[in-house]
């Protein structure tokens, strides 16, 4: 079993705190992405269960066994960084081999596991090749079958996509989750790119100034943000917010009521994300507003609404003829609203009380 569980992990470079009593259970198997804005924290998190980072408090598990004090190489873990680190004078064949030729690995466990990652990988084309004769996308997965060979209980990938194109980044996260449903593995991930998190993860963690904001599914913390950091950070683009009162079973903001429903005390801010705002004649809806810009997608257009409440950003089709100067009244389901307290804890999503 390759569970990792971290119980109050600490960590001080000097004064300053990078980690603040982090706690998880990550499941044998589970594809877990750590996602967040830079300087959260989440690439410390990771090098702390490599081994790379020592622990200022708290303990590190993998599969069952406490590793708080081992060296990386003694861990069974196996990290692919942002910049593959490939020996430019080794091939293919070489650079996946180096590592276990100095571990004592036999000739013939070296070429298995050599072939078996290159078929997972589809480099057996490439093996005899040198990094300078690869692309991008080959080089990044030559680090990871570099990974792969060593079999790992637990694979970490440090922003392995950062430095490919966005096409690319695409085509290496669809690899990523096949070989992940192929090796069956624990894999922890560090992204700052929230679409990443949201198509690869089984389970994403959200992380904000060294502490974890929420844990869940890709679609649960969609649609039940713990707090406003979260409902902010996941999803693009990213949800509007609003400043209200809340007063004799109104909302309003500031001189506009935009609902009618029942208040949840202490409500101080409402989230909507931008396909859950309706757009309607003008008078028709909650508010109304000016299309300031029209941002065209193909299939959607975004549209930065100016209202009285601020802007709001609101998806549309692609093919809508509204553009700038457009008059549009903005409509508010109910059961697509999130209400967040002045400390930024949600109250209620989707019409109900957390």
């Amino acid at each position: 079993m390759a569970e990792v569980k971290l119980v109050g992990v600490d960590k001080f470079y000097g004064a300053q705190q990078a980690l603040h009593g982090v706690s998880l259970d990550i499941a044998d198997g589970e594809f877990v992405v750590f996602v967040g804005p830079s300087g959260c924290g989440k690439s410390t998190l990771l090098r702390s269960i490599a081994g790379l980072e020592s622990i200022s408090g708290g303990t590190v598990s993998i599969g069952g066994r406490d590793v708080t004090g081992l060296a990386p190489s003694e861990r069974d873990v196996a990290m692919v960084f942002q910049s593959y680190a490939l020996y430019p004078h080794m091939t293919v064949r070489e650079n996946m081999d180096f590592g276990m030729k100095i571990n004592g690995f036999s000739a013939a466990d070296r070429e298995r596991r050599i072939a078996e990652a290159a078929r997972v990988l589809q480099l057996e084309p490439y093996l005899d090749r040198k990094p300078s004769q690869l692309s991008g996308g080959q080089r990044q997965r030559v680090a990871i079958g570099r990974a792969i060979v060593k079999q790992p209980k637990v694979f970490l990938f440090d922003e392995p996509l950062s430095n490919l194109d966005a096409k690319l980044r695409v085509q290496m996260r669809v690899e990523l989750e096949a070989l992940h449903s192929e090796l069956k593995a624990t894999m922890i991930y560090v992204t700052h790119d929230q679409v990443e998190a949201m198509t690869m993860a089984d389970k994403i963690v959200v992380l904000n100034a060294g502490r974890v904001e929420q844990v869940g599914s890709p679609m649960e913390l969609y649609h039940r943000p713990r707090t406003e950091f979260v409902a902010g950070f996941i999803g693009a683009p990213s949800m509007n917010f609003l400043d209200i009162r809340l007063a004799g079973g109104r909302i309003t903001c500031g001189k506009t009521v935009i609902g009618t429903a029942a208040p949840v005390p202490g409500a101080v801010r409402l989230g909507i994300r931008p396909e859950h705002v309706g757009l309607v004649a003008r008078g028709a809806g909650e508010i109304d507003g000016t299309v300031a810009l029209r941002e065209t997608l193909g299939g959607d257009a975004y549209l930065y609404v100016r209202t009285e409440a601020g802007q709001m950003v609101v998806r549309a089709d692609g093919d809508t003829a509204l553009d700038h100067g457009s008059e549009v009244g903005l409509s508010f389901p109910a059961n697509r609203l999130h209400l967040f307290d002045g400390d930024g804890v949600r109250l209620s999503s989707g019409g109900v009380a957390a």
